[in-house]
Formats: structure tokens, sequence, C-alpha cells
């Protein structure tokens, strides 16, 4: 094994402090020289199950709105705050669980999550009126806004650079996947029970976790970049047992490539540091694109079906014709998936952030059914691919120390604009009507690819420690 050597003079800490840096380095070359195995496809398989279960919660409302709606007589501005109550919850999760997975690990705070959403769901069956169900909702979208950031870093962390932005897309494309069952089970509870069984049936999955539980480790970067050697080792070595099992018999795993330890001072990470040297460009960038693409994204799609029943489509009619346009998100979020790798993450989310701009000002002016669902296909094409690259491109750009604060702080900000965009769209509907509010939909996503175009970095291919040295 390659061996990285450390200065022999100095006081105690700077020993233990560059010990700690070469062994971030080791880890890291150990992770980077693996081949991709079903063991790394397995602890893949599992957070992505997790996330479809999340999306499917989350995407439940753009079908179930209406009835929720109709049930408790709730006006446009109210059915919009009651949509809000979920994501002021992701707000809330997102912030909190990006600084926990860095403080205490990536694999607890997971679980938790899964916890608190299968406990909010529960909840929304039992509520007797919109306000319960506000608060239900606001529990629900804590443990989802809790699942994302961890998501995200322990994918991210486990997987080679030149792996890494294909299956990050793919984790995400497990959103468009998780959306369109959403519509088929929100079809079937619609047409023979209520939408209270629908958040019932949501609550179970939540026992997944024990199968996180057994068969996902923690991740052994974030251990090494804790101090924590003997254990980042112990599950490294695991780790590359499990890869080797699966390799064809007398076969060798590669030698790890010494990768330069990078030099840091105190292994503590304030929130300060999102806003220090390189990361505070970053920072500025990625907020303002997760802000303004969630406000876009979440104002139009929540009010989806709503929108339709309004126009005098039955709830049942409604769910068809969202989850016929959904189905366009997965080439989207496989086109993506495919983009990033090849052509880089920056051009790619400028593109399908313009690309959703674009198809959402036609889907609200399109004079006829025909091209409303043309239009619609189109939209939610760009749109899934955009979640794609979101997700792939915010992990990169924080060091291990910071990764989940850094994406878990970036998601917060998204969410504050995904409870502002469905409450005011509940709001300047009347006013606006179905146009102005797409109108304002593409408008915020011109103003996310005009932030990734002018303040973005290009991280596709670079090892992680490299893109944060």
């Amino acid at each position: 094994m390659a061996d990285i050597s450390l200065p022999s003079g100095g006081s105690a800490a700077a020993k233990r402090t560059a010990a700690v840096a070469a062994s971030d380095a080791m880890i890291a070359a150990r992770l980077e020289r693996l081949p991709m195995t079903g063991y790394q496809r397995l602890i893949f398989s599992i957070i992505a199950t997790a996330w479809f279960f999340d999306s499917i919660d989350l995407g439940s409302l753009t079908f179930l709105l209406g009835s929720i709606r109709t049930e408790f007589g709730l006006t446009t501005a109210q059915a919009g705050f009651l949509s809000s109550m979920s994501f002021v919850g992701m707000f809330l999760g997102a912030a909190l669980s990006g600084m926990l997975a860095d403080k205490i690990g990536r694999k607890a705070v997971f679980q938790v999550s899964m916890i608190f959403w299968g406990l909010g769901s529960l909840w929304c069956y039992y509520s007797a009126d919109a306000q319960t169900l506000g608060y239900a909702r606001l529990l629900l979208g804590f443990g989802m806004g809790m699942e994302f950031p961890v998501a995200l870093a322990i994918v991210s962390e486990f997987l080679p650079a030149t792996k890494r932005g294909r299956y990050l897309a793919i984790l995400e494309g497990f959103w468009p996947i998780g959306f369109i069952a959403a519509g088929l089970l929100s079809l079937f509870f619609l047409s023979h029970f209520t939408w209270r069984e629908m958040f019932l049936a949501q609550a179970v999955p939540a026992v997944f976790l024990l199968v996180v539980r057994i068969f996902v480790p923690e991740s052994p970067r974030w251990l090494a970049d804790q101090g924590r050697i003997e254990d980042a080792d112990r599950v490294m070595s695991a780790i590359e047992a499990n890869v080797l099992a699966r390799l064809p018999a007398g076969s060798t795993l590669p030698e790890p490539q010494p990768l330069p330890a990078v030099a840091r001072g105190e292994r503590r990470f304030s929130f300060l540091e999102l806003w220090t040297g390189a990361y505070a460009r970053r920072t500025v960038m990625i907020w303002l694109v997760w802000f303004f693409a969630l406000l876009g994204f979440y104002g139009l799609t929540t009010w989806l079906g709503a929108l339709l029943q309004e126009a005098g489509y039955t709830s049942t009619k409604s769910v068809e014709y969202i989850v016929l346009i959904a189905l366009a998100g997965v080439p989207g979020f496989i086109a993506s998936a495919i983009l990033i790798d090849k052509w880089g993450r920056k051009p790619t989310c400028a593109l399908m952030l313009l690309g959703s701009a674009a198809a959402a000002f036609m889907y609200g002016h399109a004079p006829n059914f025909a091209l409303l669902i043309t239009f619609g296909l189109i939209m939610q094409f760009f749109l899934f691919g955009m979640w794609s690259v979101l997700y792939a491109y915010t992990p990169e750009l924080y060091p291990t120390r910071a990764r989940a604060t850094g994406a878990g702080c970036a998601s917060a900000v998204g969410r504050i604009g995904s409870l502002i965009g469905p409450a005011l769209i509940g709001v300047v509907l009347p006013t606006l009507g179905h146009g102005g509010v797409f109108a304002l939909g593409a408008g915020s996503f011109v103003v996310a690819a005009l932030a990734v175009l002018i303040l973005g970095v290009e991280t596709k291919g670079k090892r992680l420690e490299d893109i944060s040295a």
C-alpha cells in the first residue's frame, strides 16, 4: 500500500493534523481505485430506494391537493399555504441534518430522517382538519428535508470520480419515478378510498430504515476526516473485502495511487467557512440556483392537479394527465446522467433550466389541449433533468468536513423558495391567471440559469479532494 509520510518535526497537534490529512488522502485513494461492483451498486440501490419512497411522499400532494381542498373547503390562498407547510419542514430538516451529518455521521442522521417522515405520513392520515394536516405536513417535510442532503453526501463519498456524476444523476432520477408512482397510487386510492388512505400507505416504507442500518456502512471519508483513523481503516477494509468478493476468483485490487494530503488547521467546521475563499462564490451561486429553481418548480407542480380541476377536469382525470406528462421526466434524467459526465455539470444545468423556462411559458399559454400535453411533456423533461444536475453538482462544491452542511444549507435555501412558490401562486392566481403563473415560474428558471452560467465552476471528472483542495 502506498505510503504518505508525516513531518518529523513540529508540535504534537501539528503531527496529529498531518496524520489526519494523510489518512484522508489514503482513504480517498483506496476508494478511488475500486472498480464498480455489485457491492457499491447495492449501497446505491438502498439509498435510491429510500429516496424513491421519500419522493412519493413529496409528490403525492400534487395529486391530492384538489381533493383535500374540496373536503376542507379551502380557498386558493389557504391551499397554497397548506402546500407550503411541507417546505417549511424541509427547510428546517435540511438546515439541521447537514450540520448533524457532518458532526455525528451520515448513517445515523439518514435513519432518523426516515422515522420523521414515516410519523408525518401517519399523522396526515389522522388529521381531522386543515390546521392539523398542516402540522403533519410540517413533520413530514422535516423528515424529507433531513434525508436529501445526507443521501447526496453518502453516494458522492462512496463512488469514484469517474462514476460519481452519473450515479448522482440516476439517484435523482428516482424522483420522477417516485412522482409517477405517487400519481398512480393516487389514482388508485382516489378511485377506491380517499386521500387519507394514501398517506397511511406512505407511512409503511419507513421500516426500510432497518435495511439501511444493516447494509449501509458509515462513510470512510467522513470517519477519516473526523480523525477516527482506525474506524476509517476498518470500514474501508470491509468495503475492499466486499468488492474483492464480487470480482472473478484470483483477482486483486490495484494499488491506491497516493493523493496529496490537503493541509488544514482545525478540523472543526464553521458555517462561516461557506463564505470564505473559493467557497463564497460557490455558495452564492448554488444558493441562488436552489432558491429560484425550487420556487419555480414547486410553485408550478404543486398546483398542476388543482389547476386542471379548476379548468373543469375531474380529480382522477387530472391525475391521469399529470402522470402522462411526468413520464417525460424519465428520459429527462437519463439525458442529464449522460450529459453531466460528457458535457459537464455547468452547461447541462444551464440547458435544463433554460429549457424548463421556455417550456413552462409555452405550457401556460397553450391554446388547446394537444399543445398543453405537448408542452407539458417537454417541461417535465427539462425539469427532471434540472433536478438530476442540481443534486449531482451541489455536494461536489464542498470538502468532506462540510459536504453535508453545504448541501443541506443550499437545500434549505431552496426550501424557502419551495414554500414561497405554492403560497405565492395561490395568492396571485386570481389576478394573473394561468398564463401569468407559468410566466412567473419561467422567470425563476432564467434567474437560476444566469447564476450558474456567471458564477458556477466545473467539477466534471475531478476527485472530491481535488475540488475542495
